[in-house]
């Protein structure tokens, strides 16, 4: 297991101060604010240390309100809507200098046997092995600048292997345009049987490339274009058990753009083609006159 990864799980592991609240931080790094599956993933941690055993969450929805402040804690306030027989419900907000920076309502259901049916189809596309990874794709481009190549080398807690070509490969070669995003990723270290661990990993790793789908459709990338951007807001519905540490195809798209907004949907299937998890994302699109 890398240090990146470790840093992540450690990050996870809130302090509980008070019945229903919990306290997180963040990465200790020069960043201007806190990365939004961060805010996410932890939240979604505060909400299911509140809920009883045999219940996994099922769907979450939530919105970002502010930046988060990384250079202090993010307080997470969890509010018991309801605790039924087979469902269980908890809204959390999470606040920094005294105001809400997120709120998140999350629904936890018991098994019950019922009727299935798949529709999606999970995108023919290459095995993950077979692809290079995403830090020798952004070196090949970013040549020798050197403070891409400090960023790059880094070690990540996602291993992401990208089927679809990377926002840069799109902003120098608009041949390459497309509102369709097909990314692999897992965290490369056998991890706890913990079904909400591995949940909560999914819901880290789900806002890591839902607002490129907007910008490939573009040709726009951070750090080349005049482009700002941010997560509005994030739905996701968990469909049936996974595992984080094996691979997840993320099949993405992006159906439209305007008005500074855009739109992402994504869709993560098991290597054998079952669908695991299905989200949807709102995100701000600003572009800059030159």
């Amino acid at each position: 297991m890398n240090e990146a990864l470790k840093e992540l799980l450690d990050l996870l592991d809130l302090e509980q101060i008070e019945l229903d609240i919990f306290r997180g931080r963040s990465p200790e790094e020069r960043i201007q604010r806190v990365f939004g599956g961060q805010v996410a993933a932890q939240a979604l941690v505060a909400a299911g240390r509140t809920v009883p055993e045999g219940r996994d969450v099922h769907s979450l929805h939530a919105y970002f309100i502010r930046p988060g402040d990384p250079t202090i804690p993010i307080v997470y306030n969890v509010e018991r809507l309801r605790d039924g027989r087979s469902f269980t419900t908890r809204r959390v907000v999470a606040v920094q200098h005294g105001k809400a920076i997120f709120t998140m309502s999350a629904s936890f259901h018991i098994f019950e046997e019922g009727v299935h049916h798949q529709a999606a189809v999970m995108p023919q596309v290459a095995a993950p092995e077979t692809l290079p990874t995403f830090q020798s794709r952004m070196l090949e481009l970013v040549g020798d600048d050197s403070d891409w190549k400090d960023w790059l080398s880094r070690p990540r807690p996602v291993d992401a292997r990208y089927v679809s070509p990377l926002t840069w490969e799109a902003y120098k070669d608009p041949s390459l345009r497309t509102a369709e995003n097909n990314v692999w990723f897992r965290y490369d270290a056998e991890l706890p049987d913990d079904r909400l661990l591995h949940v909560v990993l999914a819901a880290y790793a789900s806002d890591y490339t839902l607002v490129d789908t907007v910008l490939l459709a573009h040709g726009l990338a951070w750090g080349a274009s005049n482009v700002t951007g941010a997560s509005l807001d994030h739905a996701m519905w968990f469909h049936r058990p996974f595992r984080a540490d094996d691979w997840l195809l993320y099949a993405q798209e992006s159906p439209w753009s305007g008005g500074a907004r855009g739109l992402a949907r994504g869709q993560m299937f098991t290597p054998s083609g079952e669908l695991a998890v299905s989200v949807v994302q709102e995100c701000m699109i600003r572009v800059a006159k030159s």
